[in-house]
C-alpha cells in the first residue's frame, strides 16, 4: 500500500513543479538602491488614459523595488528619486506631478495649478525590452544611475539648472511642455 501511495505523490510533485515551470515569466521594471541611504521614488509613464505619474516607493539601501509590473509595454518610462537623508536626488528635465504624500495623479500639465508639485524626472530609454532593472548609486560626484548592462547612464543628477526654465516633455510624440513657473 505505501508503494501507490508513494508513486500518486511523486506523479502529484512532478505535475506540480511542470505546472510551475510552464507558467510564463512576467518582466518587470525594477530600481534597487545602491546607495547608503533610504530612497524614495516615483515612476511616470505613458498609460491608456494618457501620462500618469505614480509614486512613492521607499527602498532601504540594497534592496530593490518592482515599480511597474509585467512586461514593459512602452519604451520611454521616467524616474524620480530622493535620498531620504542626505537629500540628493535622481532628477532630470521632464517635468511631471508628484505630492509628498502616496499618489497617482493622470497628466502632466498645469501641476501647480492643480495643487500637485512640478518635479523633473529622467527618462529611461528600455530600448523596446520587456525587463529592465535600473541601479541607484553614488559616486564622488554625487548619485548616478547604472542600466541593466552595468554601464553608467547619462548621470540625471543636477541636469537641470534651477535658473533654467526651459522645459522638454516626455518621448511620445505628445507634445506636453507646461508653462507654469516655479
Amino acid at each position: 500500500m505505501h508503494i501507490p501511495r508513494l508513486g500518486m505523490t511523486l506523479i502529484g510533485a512532478m505535475l506540480a513543479s511542470l505546472a510551475f515551470f510552464a507558467t510564463p515569466a512576467h518582466a518587470d521594471l525594477r530600481v534597487c538602491n545602491e546607495s547608503a541611504n533610504l530612497v524614495s521614488v516615483a515612476l511616470g509613464y505613458r498609460a491608456e488614459r494618457g501620462w500618469m505619474s505614480e509614486g512613492w516607493w521607499q527602498t532601504p539601501p540594497g534592496d530593490c523595488r518592482v515599480l511597474y509590473q509585467g512586461d514593459l509595454e512602452r519604451r520611454f518610462y521616467y524616474l524620480f528619486a530622493v535620498d531620504d537623508i542626505g537629500g540628493g536626488a535622481w532628477d532630470g528635465s521632464v517635468f511631471m506631478c508628484t505630492r509628498d504624500e502616496t499618489f497617482t495623479i493622470f497628466g502632466v500639465e498645469d501641476c501647480l495649478a492643480r495643487g500637485y508639485e512640478r518635479t523633473g524626472f529622467f527618462e529611461i530609454d528600455t530600448q523596446n525590452r520587456t525587463d529592465w532593472t535600473l541601479q541607484l548609486t553614488e559616486s564622488a560626484t554625487g548619485p548616478a544611475v547604472v542600466g541593466p548592462e552595468g554601464g553608467d547612464l547619462e548621470d540625471p543628477t543636477f541636469l537641470v539648472d534651477p535658473d533654467d526654465v526651459t522645459t522638454d516633455g516626455p518621448q511620445d510624440d505628445i507634445n506636453t511642455q507646461e508653462t507654469d513657473t516655479q
